[in-house]
């Protein structure tokens, strides 16, 4: 019903940038927001940004606010995340998803869905 496709991982040096691209398809018209979490070996998927389709709200872990940006292109159905000043602690794989479940916030996996691939970013230092 909704796929989700990822791009923009890699392989980048700490203090570098690297921007995400999600691109929606599908009945996206029904999702309430858009998300990015990721997963770094042997530990749990995080929340890592959040955005809603409508509006301007965002959400964002502690551990990337202001150096993590997420934004949307709803005419494109693609949500980004800008991500800035890259520590090795941010490698990880990054996953793409799309929240339906209203009654969970932003920030909770539980209200999503739908989830890409996952793109592998890799931080050097």
């Amino acid at each position: 019903q909704v796929q989700l496709v990822e791009s923009g991982g890699g392989l980048v040096q700490a203090g570098g940038s690297l921007r995400l691209s999600c691109a929606a398809s599908g009945r996206t018209v029904s999702t309430y927001g858009m998300g990015w979490f990721r997963q770094a070996p042997g530990k749990e998927r995080e929340f890592v940004a959040s955005i809603r389709w409508s509006g301007s709200t965002t959400y964002y872990a502690d551990s990337v606010k202001g150096r993590f940006t997420i934004s949307r292109n709803n005419a494109k159905a693609t949500v980004y995340l800008q991500m800035n000043s890259l520590k090795s602690e941010d490698t990880a794989v990054y996953y793409c998803g799309a929240h339906f479940h209203s009654w969970y916030a932003l920030t909770d996996e539980r209200g999503y869905a739908y989830w890409g691939q996952g793109t592998q970013v890799t931080v050097s230092s």
